[in-house]
Formats: structure tokens, C-alpha cells, sequence
């Protein structure tokens, strides 16, 4: 009987040149557990990123936040582990009946992840110590057979009739296989577009946006712990907190204490926000997204196209080049303190604040759509009656919290999980609207790789 306190870290080896191979475009959560689960069921997976590896992508990242140059495939959410090697590695998920959690979170810990994660309620890696689990995913996969393959941006798909074949990458090359697993993340754009020029069908879908909000860790914790200063045995405190504004919610969301607010544009001419932690969670601030639900009867600074399934993308991409624009045409991000913001009055000056490419003053109660800022006004004054000190000048908010989820859906069987008018295309993950985390998408990756492997009935 396999021993169940700790998993299996090596994959099985099988001849895998004559196996059935599987397209994954995109090597995040979703894609390298798809991988994982492909190699387990017979099938040699080529997974196909569009950034870098982990250790070559850092230099990426440090050129967002010391010279504001932003790599369109490689940065915050592109690359190997995708968003979630940079946004924390929070593995808590509600998505109880989507597959098995409790093995997600044992592979993790096979490839490196603490053993605590299999016991807390909300369990964390931290950004710190993601890039060496994911580099070991990688390397198991390459050891068993399958390939993953860097700077390899998928820009069109292979197509006969209804059916995709394969893919054509950026310089040229193609490959072909009968299943394609579009694993891409909620920011792939291009693919997005794509799909549309392609005449696959997408669709719209509802997202969130709103800001980062930072304080101080010790306002925090007093008002969580009610005790002056944190006793050093209690870690850090979190918080999450949900309020009804004018029919909808205002909500906070990938709480991060002891964290840092991170630039998470792909493109120049747009600024974003993010936030993670480290493992032990011990720097001096906390930050929170605090986001409102988007949709079309509330959207009054963009009018709705029923017919454009990629209006949310561009609502968001609206917001992110204003933030922009406003941030001095840098990834410097428009701030403003929390009780200016609420009063409606400008931001003499700013608190410190963690965001590495730095901050400056704006009216973000006038940068962000009425139907945004309004709302987040509201909310703001609910959550300082909830949690005493909450509401203060001492801390910031910062613009454009945006990516929160994928503003469209790609959609699917939910039994073969291939797209409904399209043969050999399987949508997987986040960006296909069918995740909202590590976690999740990783189950959905699992998913879909099963659905593969009974459709050409492959080692079981």
C-alpha cells in the first residue's frame, strides 16, 4: 500500500516518442499540473511558454522596478510558474468539488513546499521559495519524457475546418498534436484576440477591479489582536472583509501581510498592482486588494457592446493606461491617501509605501470609473466601522488593482472539456475562466488532462 503521509516525488518514465503528445500553451499552475497528470496517464506533454525560466526571468522583473521596462513575455505574469510564482503562493481555495485538493497541495510538497501546508486552514508558500518548487516541476517533467520549452509565445493556431491541429510560434516554428490545452492565464490578451480573429468562440465574463490598499502591519495587527504590539509566537495579521454597495460587493481581496505591492503590467503604457508575501511574511507593511464587481448595467464610463465578447478586456485595459498615464507615463503607480481618498481631497504627500517602481500623488477618486470609485468610497467607510483603525491617513492606496480574474471565458464541454465548437482545443485555467487561484487551477489542469487521456483511451 503506497504510503499516503508523503507523495511520489518522481514521475513514472515511459517511451514516450511514440506516446500521444499534448500541446499546453502556458507553463502557470494550471499547465504544469496538466503536464504532471498527462505524464502520469501515458501522454508526452510539450509545454509551450512564452517568458523564461524562473531564475532568467527575475532579471525581467528587476528591470520593472528599478527602470520601468516592461518585457511583454516576460514580467510578473508571464513566464515560468506564470502569476503565481510572483503573487504570494496562497494555496486556500473554496473550490472543494473541482478535484483533489489535498493532492495538489501533497505535490507541491513532493516538489519542495513545506509539509505545513497539508495542516494550516489557510495554507502559504511564499513567493521566496515558489521558483525552486517550480523548477523541480519542470525538471521532473523533462527527466520523464515530456518537454517544456521557453520564449516560445504561441502567435497563431493550426487549423483544418473546425479542428485545431496545432500551433505556429512566434519564429515560425510549428507543431501538431490532436490536443491543444490553452493554459494561458487571465492576461494573455493576444490569445484573446486570437480566438476572436479566428471565429472561436469566446465570451464575455464578469470580473473585478478596483485598488491596492497598504498599511502599516502594526495597525494591522493591533486592530485584529487588540493588543498594542503583536507578541512575536502570533504571526502577522490578515483580514478579509466584504460589505453590499449599492446592490454589489466591495471586497477585499489576495490579502498580504508582512507583504509588498508588486508591478504586474505586461505591456509599457500600463500600470497594474499586485501583492505577495514572503514565506515568514516579515515585512512592515500589509497590503489588500479592494476590488468591485464589474458589469455592463453598472459601466457607465464605457458603453456596453453586446456584441464584443472582449469588452471587459478592453474596459481593463482602459483603466490600466489612465493609471498610466496618471503614474507620469512610467510604472510609477498613481497614489493617494486611504482617508483623502474617502474625503475626496488631494494627497499633499504619501506615506512610505512598499511598490518598488515608487509612487506619486493623484486624485484616484477621479482617476478610476464613477461606477468604481463610488462604490470603493462606500466600502471603505463600512470596513473602518468594522475594524477600529482601519480607516487612517497613515495608509495609502494605490492604482490599478485589475487583474483579478479573466474578463472573458473560452467555453467548454464540462465532460470532454474540449470547446464546444471546436475539436482538439481544450480551454484550462484562469485565463479560460475556469480558475481563480494556484490551487483551483491547478485541479482544472488535473482535469483536463484526464478528459485527454480517456478521449484517446490511453494508460490508465
Amino acid at each position: 500500500m503506497r504510503n499516503r503521509t508523503m507523495p511520489q516525488k518522481f514521475l513514472p518514465i515511459y517511451p514516450m516518442r511514440s506516446a500521444v503528445p499534448v500541446i499546453i500553451v502556458g507553463a502557470g499552475p494550471a499547465g504544469l499540473f496538466c503536464a504532471l497528470r498527462c505524464i502520469e496517464r501515458g501522454l508526452r506533454p510539450i509545454v509551450l511558454e512564452r517568458g523564461k525560466d524562473v531564475r532568467a526571468r527575475r532579471r525581467d522583473l528587476a528591470a520593472i522596478n528599478k527602470s520601468h521596462i516592461v518585457d511583454p513575455d516576460s514580467n510578473y505574469c508571464f513566464g515560468e510558474g506564470g502569476a503565481g510564482t510572483y503573487s504570494d503562493g496562497k494555496l486556500y481555495t473554496r473550490s472543494h468539488k473541482r478535484g483533489d485538493i489535498e493532492g495538489v497541495l501533497r505535490t507541491l510538497v513532493a516538489y519542495g513546499a513545506s509539509t505545513d501546508i497539508l495542516i494550516d486552514a489557510h495554507p502559504h508558500i511564499g513567493t521566496n521559495k515558489l521558483p525552486g518548487i517550480i523548477t523541480a516541476m519542470r525538471e521532473a517533467i523533462n527527466q520523464a519524457g515530456g518537454e517544456v520549452r521557453f520564449n516560445s509565445r504561441v502567435d497563431d493556431l493550426l487549423m483544418h475546418r473546425v479542428a485545431v491541429l496545432g500551433v505556429r510560434l512566434a519564429d515560425g516554428t510549428e507543431i501538431q498534436a490532436r490536443a491543444t490545452v490553452l493554459a494561458t492565464g487571465h492576461s494573455a490578451r493576444d490569445v484573446f484576440r486570437l480566438l476572436a480573429a479566428k471565429g472561436i468562440r469566446i465570451e464575455r465574463k464578469d470580473f473585478a477591479l478596483g485598488v491596492r490598499v497598504e498599511h502599516p502591519q502594526s495597525i494591522i495587527d493591533r486592530a485584529q489582536y487588540h493588543c498594542d504590539a503583536r507578541d512575536p509566537y502570533l504571526p502577522p495579521a490578515s483580514y478579509s472583509m466584504v460589505q453590499q454597495v449599492d446592490g454589489l460587493g466591495v471586497y477585499s481581496f489576495c490579502m498580504c501581510p508582512g507583504g509588498i505591492i508588486a508591478p504586474c503590467a505586461t505591456a509599457q503604457d500600463e500600470v497594474v498592482t499586485n501583492g505577495w508575501s514572503p514565506s515568514k511574511r516579515n515585512n512592515p507593511f500589509a497590503n489588500s486588494g479592494i476590488v468591485v464587481p464589474i458589469t455592463p448595467a453598472e459601466a457607465r464610463s464605457r458603453p456596453f457592446d453586446g456584441s464584443d465578447p472582449l469588452w471587459g478586456m478592453h474596459y481593463q485595459r482602459g483603466v490600466e493606461h489612465a493609471a498610466w498615464n496618471a503614474g507620469g507615463r512610467s510604472q510609477t503607480a498613481p497614489a493617494q491617501r486611504l482617508e483623502d481618498f474617502i474625503q475626496g481631497r488631494a494627497s499633499i504627500d504619501l506615506p512610505e509605501c512598499s511598490y518598488p517602481p515608487g509612487i506619486v500623488p493623484c486624485r484616484i477618486d477621479e482617476l478610476l470609473p464613477d461606477e468604481v470609485s463610488s462604490r470603493l468610497r462606500k466600502g471603505f467607510i463600512a470596513f473602518g466601522e468594522k475594524m477600529r483603525g482601519y480607516r487612517t491617513n497613515e495608509a495609502v492606496v494605490v492604482a490599478v488593482e485589475s487583474r483579478t480574474s479573466s474578463p472573458v471565458r473560452v467555453p467548454r464541454d464540462p465532460v470532454s472539456m474540449q470547446h464546444y465548437t471546436t475539436e482538439g482545443l481544450y480551454p484550462c485555467g484562469e485565463g479560460a475562466g475556469y480558475a481563480g487561484g494556484i490551487v483551483s487551477a491547478a485541479m482544472d489542469g488535473q482535469r483536463v488532462a484526464e478528459a485527454i487521456a480517456v478521449s484517446y483511451a490511453v494508460r490508465a
